[in-house]
């Protein structure tokens, strides 16, 4: 297949949450699949940032594109890259005026306020870039409301066009609660009819909404995680369009997302102090231990517990469950280390914690690739006792590298956490600590009873060797994207048909 995926991130480009890791691991599983995949991403500033070795070479072309904006032409340029250590074509989209800016979507003071205008072009670009260099594409993949417009442009204006005859559209959910909505007159940056602005496709409560203009117009809808795809159907995870949702449940399907294993796997990861494996968990596990602990000056004990939690400080990610039970945690003889940056109460609570408990607790405000890779490492234990999580990659990061994890059993976390009852260690299914309630006193029994399966070591290692044995790569999600592809192709030519 000829794919095309359309992200308004990418790692090693950008970056701002799991999407980027998304969109290029699985680019980089689908070429090795056999497939023609190009990555289409906008060409920020943060990317000249990192321009001196830190990103594959960039290679201009000559060429403009030109795109309509309400009543006037934009023009952009190309710039032609590839994914490390794979044959997946990156094509950034240039355009200085929307993307050379301090961050990807706001700034201290909130979103940008031309966003829509910013990433209309964008989904344009993309339709005008496949058509410069001839993608004919059999599947534009659109993730999330930053390219919401694509399935609706090719359905409105592109399908008929040369290199788009056979196209079809898949579009990704990887967060409900981030939608993209603008006041209605925005409508005339997208360049379609009003007649689109109605409240089947286009239209919530009086704006304009980009999510709900993908979810309604794309043939199939794919969302990060199989529970997620039957939350999103509630009026609890759907944030108002639910009922949407549900109307196209035969179109809907949950894929849990995979990792990287090139970059996230304890056996070659480069940035830990000791290598291990599944097998020699016993042995490197410990050294990396050790290292976090000295990061943060915590004394070297063993033989207590480490907890590690890496993560925005929303409350989304259930800081909330974990400050309001601190000092019950820092009665206990244990260890904890916070990595992320987020709402500054929530910096703020764990900065004075850290200075109050320097013994058990340590925290950095910010975000530090090698921190977060030896924390993963080092930790015995992690956090994720998130509200809700379409899919989360810390958790399956965590159990690749022998951590084990405490997780609200919601989205992706459900899909991945076995919770350690009798009978599922007796099955030998066991990885990890669940609970579904969302109340600190139900989180604090969760970490006593992590923390008494810690004193069994044999039971202890069980949870640890079947978490790193089981396959997180993208290989196995990418068989399931293949065949939502072909699903929507068969749609779309039921449609044309």
């Amino acid at each position: 297949m000829r794919i095309v995926i359309a992200s308004s991130e990418a790692i090693p480009f950008s970056k701002t949450g799991g999407l980027a890791d998304v969109a290029s691991s699985l680019s980089k599983a689908l070429a090795k699949h056999g497939h023609d995949v190009t990555l289409v991403t906008p060409y920020y500033r943060q990317i000249l940032a990192k321009a001196n070795g830190k990103v594959p070479p960039l290679n201009p072309l000559d060429q403009t594109i030109r795109v309509p904006i309400g009543n006037r032409m934009v023009e952009g340029k190309l710039v032609l890259s590839t994914l490390p250590g794979s044959t997946v074509r990156v094509v950034l989209i240039d355009q200085p005026q929307y993307f050379d800016r301090t961050s990807l979507y706001g700034n201290g003071e909130g979103d940008y306020a031309d966003n829509c205008e910013r990433f209309a072009f964008f989904s344009r670009a993309v339709f005008e870039a496949a058509t410069v260099l001839r993608l004919e594409p059999d599947i534009l993949h659109a993730n999330d409301w930053q390219t919401g417009l694509i399935p609706a442009l090719l359905k409105a204006e592109y399908r008929w066009r040369g290199g788009f005859e056979r196209t079809a559209s898949v579009f990704t959910i990887h967060n409900m609660a981030f939608q993209g909505q603008f006041w209605h007159w925005d409508m005339l940056l997208t360049g379609l009819d009003w007649k689109y602005f109605n409240w089947h496709q286009m239209e919530f409560f009086g704006k304009l909404n980009l999510l709900k203009t993908g979810l309604s117009f794309a043939d199939k809808i794919t969302t990060v995680s199989p529970t997620y795809a039957r939350e999103i159907q509630t009026p609890e995870f759907g944030y108002g369009l639910n009922g949407l949702l549900y109307s196209r449940r035969d179109d809907l399907v949950g894929i849990l997302n995979g990792i990287d294993t090139e970059v996230w796997n304890p056996a070659t990861d480069p940035l830990l102090p000791q290598r291990y494996n599944h097998a020699t968990v016993s042995q490197g596990k410990p050294v990396c231990k050790l290292a976090v602990q000295n990061k943060y000056g915590l004394p070297d004990r063993p033989e207590v517990p480490l907890f590690g939690m890496i993560s925005r400080m929303t409350s989304q990610k259930g800081l909330d469950l974990i400050l309001d039970c601190m000092r019950q945690l820092t009665s206990l003889d244990l260890q904890m280390t916070f990595l992320g940056t987020g709402d500054p109460g929530y910096e703020h609570a764990l900065k004075r914690l850290a200075a109050e408990f320097p013994t058990k607790v340590g925290v950095t405000i910010g975000y530090d690739e090698e921190l977060s890779h030896l924390i993963e490492a080092g930790a015995d234990i992690f956090l994720m006792p998130s509200q809700f999580e379409p899919c989360g990659l810390n958790q399956m990061y965590s159990l690749a590298y022998g951590t084990v994890p405490i997780v609200r059993a919601v989205g992706g976390l459900a899909d991945s956490v076995v919770d350690a009852s009798e009978v599922t260690l007796s099955q030998g299914t066991a990885n990890g600590f669940s609970f579904y309630e969302y109340s600190s006193p139900v989180f604090f029994r969760q970490v006593c009873r992590a923390m008494g399966t810690y004193l069994d070591r044999k039971t202890w290692l069980q949870l640890i060797q079947t978490g790193m044995e089981r396959d997180w790569s993208w290989n196995r999600s990418a068989y399931e994207y293949e065949r939502a592809y072909e699903q929507a192709c068969i749609h779309r030519h039921a449609v044309v048909n």
